[in-house]
């Protein structure tokens, strides 16, 4: 089993908090290998906690992906619970006021617009701000921290689902990325960075020894990250990306789809590292709620061959192939005037190329160039070999 940043810090490093006020930046992924959250863990070793912060879903995980989270008070502790994702997304300084330290220990999942890489990067300019130091407690990448795929972030498409200039399946840490926005968004905060113990960059979270909690309600299970980085471009689009089912990111569909059809035609492409099923569902959220929906199920043969990524464009050709006058993207987003599909992405190119039936292959190959310059800017905060 490897030793997250917690562990660390809870063995070796309490004498970092002694005599400080912390607030905590956290959500329940963040455990120990018994299960224990961060904050009971700080609290049982004598730290004195006075503020919490949650993320999107919420202190408590359950709030629905999008929905505004509302401060409140933490009913196990009596801590004041300041929320990131309501009316601020940067700790302000009345926030801080009592706080000497803050730490931050959430789980991630490795991809650009899992907003809780947003989160890192307002956590710290909001400690720039208010003159406070951040320690932040690594976790591994659950997708490992080798691969690394995507166009990077075209400033103008910056929001909540795209802060970094980073690509989409970034290959570090929170801890690395850390380092890498203090570094080169030259915020200069007083950070600790604490590394995990037995990590490697190659492993996957099942190879770790540590438990997996979901990290959000449509994040349940590692297959779900697996497959994350590609599958949720649908969020951009009028097909069903599997939320309010069991199995979200991992089924897409709609009523108008036929999934034998759509299994057949991406089986035909004999993409690396996953097969297509047919299969029918009935959403309880979200898209096409309560209607019957066909479309298909990816079965990973191979996750270290599988490139996510690529992987969502060819559905989303595909779909644009098959359907053309029922596939559509989706005009608006939550994050911003841009379509939702331009924010995941980064950029307006790749709907633009999908459009005018540019081949996937020329679409990747555009961004190539860019994917390598960003592999060796990120190899400059690598913690772990």
């Amino acid at each position: 089993m490897i030793r997250t940043g917690l562990m660390i810090l809870l063995h070796k490093k309490l004498h970092l908090l002694n005599g400080r006020r912390v607030g905590l930046v956290t959500h329940p992924a963040a455990v120990l290998p018994d299960l224990t959250g961060t904050a009971d863990a700080l609290l049982r070793a004598g730290v004195q906690l006075v503020a919490l912060f949650g993320p999107e879903h919420g202190l408590s995980g359950a709030v629905a992906d999008g929905a505004t989270v509302a401060d409140g008070v933490d009913p196990r502790t009596g801590l004041p619970v300041y929320s990131l994702y309501g009316e601020h997304k940067t700790p302000t300084p009345e926030m801080l006021k009592g706080v000497d330290v803050l730490i931050f220990d959430m789980q991630d999942v490795g991809v650009r617009f899992y907003t809780y890489l947003s989160t890192l990067f307002y956590v710290l300019k909001g400690a720039v701000n208010a003159n406070k130091p951040v320690i932040v407690l690594d976790r591994p990448n659950p997708i490992n921290g080798i691969t690394q795929e995507g166009p990077l972030l075209a400033p103008e498409f910056t929001s909540f689902v795209g802060t970094l200039n980073v690509v989409i399946r970034h290959g570090l840490t929170m801890g690395e990325l850390a380092q890498y926005i203090n570094a080169e968004y030259n915020l200069n905060v007083d950070l600790t960075v604490i590394p995990m113990q037995g990590w490697q960059r190659a492993m996957w979270f099942d190879e770790t020894g540590l438990p997996w909690v979901p990290t959000s309600p449509a994040m349940p299970h590692l297959s779900t990250t697996t497959v994350y980085p590609g599958m949720c471009f649908l969020e951009g689009t009028n097909v069903s990306e599997g939320r309010g089912t069991a199995l979200p990111f991992e089924i897409c569909g709609a009523p108008w789809i036929d999934g034998q059809v759509l299994a057949d035609a991406l089986n035909a492409q004999a993409l690396p590292g996953a097969r297509f099923r047919p299969t029918h569902f009935v959403p309880s959220d979200s898209k096409y709620k309560g209607e019957l929906c066909s479309g298909i199920q990816i079965h990973v043969t191979d996750r270290n061959a599988l490139r996510p990524v690529t992987l969502g464009l060819h559905l989303l050709a595909t779909l644009h192939t098959l359907y053309p006058e029922t596939f559509t993207w989706l005009r608006q987003s939550w994050e911003g005037a841009h379509p939702h599909i331009d924010l995941l992405l980064g950029t307006d190119q790749v709907r633009g190329a999908l459009d005018n039936q540019t081949s996937v292959d020329d679409i990747v190959a555009s961004w190539e160039q860019e994917r390598k310059e960003f592999t060796q800017t990120a190899a400059l905060y690598h913690l772990y070999t």
